[in-house]
């Protein structure tokens, strides 16, 4: 089952090649979305894929990343049916 998910990382996740990483890892599953540095120094990232692959890629992008993030808040949103590919967006805001 497709699921699409928001993540909210905090901790030491810009300046670092976190959104770079982030679309690396990305790139080796069949995962759609994005992802983008905020304003107020957290990254925000979309994913979406089925269940288990979106899953496994975040278990990677953990790993890959283990000692930056000191938290993540997650949450479920609306699918987005004709996404075709991962992406660092950039906010125009910073």
């Amino acid at each position: 089952m497709v699921t699409r998910q928001r993540i909210i990382f905090q901790g030491r996740v810009q300046g670092v090649g976190f959104r770079a990483r982030t679309t690396s890892i990305a790139s080796r599953y069949p995962v759609t979305g994005w992802v983008r540095n905020e304003p107020d120094g957290t990254v925000m990232l979309e994913a979406q894929g089925d269940e288990q692959i979106l899953e496994n890629f975040l278990n990677d992008l953990r790993r890959k990343t283990s000692g930056l993030v000191e938290r993540e808040i997650h949450a479920h949103v609306r699918t987005i049916p004709d996404e075709s590919t991962f992406e660092i967006h950039r906010n125009v805001s910073l």
